[in-house]
């Protein structure tokens, strides 16, 4: 082979070597893109965590992204009147925002599977809200507590206690104003006279006078408030003298409602609640007019021994008055009532403040307010909480009718999310409801077994 040959050949042999190497570069730069891309996909798809599919799991699940940047989330718990500004919400600002989201994703993101589609939704959309209620559903107690019932050699003790009932009258200037033709003073005695024929025989009476001195008038403010006095000191109740006591005083100048708790405080201090029942009874047509403090008085006589209810008749009080008044009450742990005519002043008397089987008539079971409060409590935890569930499934619902539009889903996966959305919707609030249900039927067993346990006692009391 001659030169020129050989050479030939060799050339031919290096082309081959070039052209093969070349071509050996060029699909490993095509693998390498190839797989620089599908790196990419999963790890885009790897931010999608799966959605929950228990209901320990949903409740845990945090807020959607859309949801955590764009909303205010408590704006989805919202009722009655005011979910319209949800719904508002949703078609002014968030639904074209999620629009937006959703088409620039899906249109990158192609062929998904129904499950797919529904942990994107779920990782967008989900309300977040679900925990903190949940937990305080699960945690939710209706506070009903028995009262203090006595029984056994208790309940003795307590029936053999010796009760005290003092009646505290308001003398102040005021109550010389006239219903009905006679004085707000006149009318107030006559019904605290039928009343203390009511009581007990053996039981204790005062009668104290506040605010019958001096007069209205500035210079007479310093000696009118002052001026509280037992004109019935404690003791048996006898009619002729407690007459005597009652006619003994005229309406006449300031209102010192705090002195005169005071008093009745100072009179029952020898008188402790193991031994005896307090009660204390007050009829004012006003507030407070000698810079005492009521409120504190009625607090200090439920807080000390004596443990005396302070209940309060408030005879044709205006609105500023009444709420000062009630708030003693409450204080001193009685009740308040309003009363605006000589009818009615009677009736609340000698029936509502009727003690002759003595602490038997405070006793009380589960009110109609605590049933409602109780309930209220409860509305407030689970309302939101299922109105959240509802809201995450008609968002997720809406966002799938939406790229099915767009074609960016098909029908079949269309109907695969709203299959999976509907079915973990029901999971959860059928779980939600179950508990609810539970803490219902608890609240009511619970207040049906304390009213009769008391109305029990209220029977054994009456018999006796």
């Amino acid at each position: 082979m001659n030169f020129f040959k050989r050479g030939a050949i060799l050339v031919c042999v290096l082309s081959l070597v070039v052209i093969g190497a070349c071509a050996k570069d060029q699909t490993q730069t095509e693998d390498t893109k190839s797989a620089k891309i599908t790196t990419t996909e999963e790890a885009v798809e790897a931010r999608i965590p799966p959605a929950a599919k228990t209901v320990e799991e949903m409740v845990d699940q945090k807020a959607g992204v859309l949801v955590e940047t764009h909303m205010d989330q408590q704006l989805e718990t919202l009722g009655g009147w005011d979910s319209q500004q949800y719904r508002d919400f949703l078609e002014q600002t968030f639904n074209p925002l999620a629009e937006k989201e959703l088409k620039t994703y899906f249109t990158q993101h192609k062929n998904l599977s129904g499950e797919q589609v529904y942990d994107f939704l779920v990782y967008m959309l989900s309300s977040g809200n679900y925990k903190s209620y949940y937990e305080q559903l699960v945690a939710y107690d209706h506070g009903f507590v028995m009262p203090e019932l006595p029984n056994g050699e208790d309940e003795v003790t307590t029936k053999q206690k010796k009760m005290n009932v003092l009646v505290l009258l308001d003398a102040s200037g005021s109550m010389k104003g006239e219903i009905a033709g006679q004085t707000k003073m006149k009318l107030a005695k006559a019904a605290i006279a039928r009343f203390i024929e009511q009581i007990p025989g053996d039981a204790h009476v005062a009668l104290i006078a506040y605010g019958h001195v001096g007069s209205s008038a500035d210079s007479d403010k310093i000696t009118s408030c002052s001026s509280v006095e037992s004109v019935y000191p404690l003791s048996v109740y006898q009619a002729e003298n407690f007459t005597n006591s009652l006619n003994s005083f005229h309406a006449s100048g300031w209102t010192p409602l705090a002195g005169a708790i005071n008093k009745a405080r100072e009179i029952l201090q020898a008188y402790p609640s193991d031994d005896y029942s307090n009660l204390v009874y007050m009829v004012s047509d006003g507030v407070e007019t000698c810079d005492g403090d009521p409120v504190a008085a009625a607090q200090q006589l439920q807080s000390q021994s004596i443990k005396a209810k302070v209940n309060i008749i408030g005879f044709n009080v205006d609105n500023e008055g009444q709420q000062q008044l009630k708030q003693v009450a409450d204080s001193g742990g009685g009740e308040y009532v309003t009363v605006e005519d000589p009818a009615e002043l009677g009736v609340q008397i000698t029936k509502k403040w009727q003690p002759t089987i003595g602490e038997l008539v405070w006793t009380q079971g589960v009110t109609m307010q605590q049933m409602t409060k109780a309930m209220e409590r409860m509305n407030q935890i689970y309302n939101p909480l299922y109105t959240a569930s509802d809201a995450e499934l008609n968002r997720i619902k809406h966002a799938a009718y939406f790229l099915h539009k767009e074609n960016l889903i098909t029908d079949h996966v269309e109907k695969q999310v709203l299959e999976l959305a509907e079915s973990l919707h029901d999971l959860r609030n059928k779980h939600f409801k179950a508990i609810n249900e539970t803490k219902v039927s608890e609240r009511e067993q619970a207040a049906k077994e304390i009213n009769a346990k008391v109305e029990e006692w209220r029977q054994q009391w009456k018999n006796e």
